[in-house]
């Protein structure tokens, strides 16, 4: 019996002065409330356990669906990511197309103009040796003067025709498009490779130049899912970019104190892959900075660039789902940043 009954219960039978009819009534009232306060506090016992195993389930309920609604949203950017990479590699492929039939159509006239503009150049040399039997005379020299500028002008044909076919070439190349599958690539081993490569063919070039290699990569920067052929024009062209930054800023330098250097750098991040080569070259203007991704454009002089390599470059990168962004310090050089998805 509960203890506050218990006490009235003895009361009742210790008090002379209540009836024996009367105690046994109070009694039996006392034990039918003592059995309803058992009854109450089991079914309070019984509730307050419910409660707890409710809450608990509940709360693994809760964690449940928010580790569900994180691989949702992890499902949804992959999707999207998927979807961006598919859209960009569509449009690469009807721009391709595009790129490549005009440039076909260009590439042919092109051929007679830079042939034939150098035809005309031997065939002037020959009229200039025939010349030289012949005495000197007034007329004669009119003639070599108009044929020396017919000449220049046939010089400057050829080297503009060249550059048109550089172009072209390289139209071609960016209409042709991922050839190969992705596949997982050490990130480490294509950087040291093709940045090597590079550097031995600008050194092998017509305008060598010394630079410091610096190597900074880091052993867990592990693999990423690439089409092999295409990553490695994207490092050459770079590489190449940040080769020409720094010769030009040789070629104004004049105190001797100047030395190229180029930093590579990978890195692991929490979900991508960092790639970073920063040069301390030129660096570029802010007025064309959001320019220089762009076709076409190109702050090379004569016939030196195109204006594809670095569009080419930001194209691929997209089609293998990263990004590149550059940052630059004109007079203190450039920063080209890539960051890869890691495979899954």
């Amino acid at each position: 019996m509960d203890k506050n009954l218990q006490e009235v219960s003895d009361f009742i039978q210790q008090e002379p002065n209540i009836s024996p009819e009367v105690k046994e009534a109070m009694l039996k009232s006392l034990k039918d409330v003592d059995k309803e306060l058992q009854i109450l506090s089991f079914k309070l016992d019984r509730t307050e356990k419910v409660k707890r195993t409710t809450a608990i389930l509940l709360e693994e309920t809760i964690e449940e669906l928010e580790h569900k609604r994180v691989a949702v949203e992890e499902a949804l950017a992959e999707l999207k990511s998927a979807q961006a990479q598919l859209v960009q590699q569509e449009k690469l492929a009807s721009l391709g197309q595009l790129t490549a039939g005009i440039a076909h159509e260009i590439k042919n006239p092109l051929n007679f103009v830079n042939n034939f503009s150098e035809l005309s150049k031997e065939l002037i040399e020959e009229v200039f040796e025939e010349l030289e039997k012949l005495d000197s005379s007034e007329t004669k020299q009119d003639i070599i003067d108009i044929l020396t500028d017919v000449q220049n002008n046939l010089t400057k044909v050829h080297e503009h025709g060249s550059r048109a076919d550089s172009i072209v070439k390289s139209m071609l190349l960016h209409s042709r498009g991922s050839t190969g599958k992705a596949s997982s690539v050490r990130i480490n081993d294509l950087v040291k490779e093709f940045t090597t490569l590079a550097f031995h063919g600008m050194r092998a070039g017509k305008y060598p130049i010394n630079v410091n290699l610096d190597f900074q990569l880091d052993e867990n920067a592990g693999e990423a899912n690439l089409v092999m052929e295409d990553f490695s024009r994207v490092v050459l062209n770079i590489v190449n970019n940040a080769f020409d930054a720094m010769r030009e800023k040789l070629n104004t330098t004049n105190n001797g104190e100047y030395l190229p250097r180029l930093q590579i750098k990978t890195q692991r991040l929490e979900d991508k892959i960092e790639l970073s080569f920063q040069d301390n070259g030129l660096g570029i203007p802010d007025e064309i900075k959001d320019k220089i991704l762009q076709p076409f454009f190109t702050t090379k002089k004569g016939t030196e660039g195109t204006g594809l390599g670095l569009s080419i470059t930001h194209d691929i990168v997209k089609a293998n789902g990263g990004e590149l962004t550059v940052e630059s310090e004109e007079g203190k050089g450039s920063i080209f940043i890539l960051k890869l998805q890691k495979p899954n």
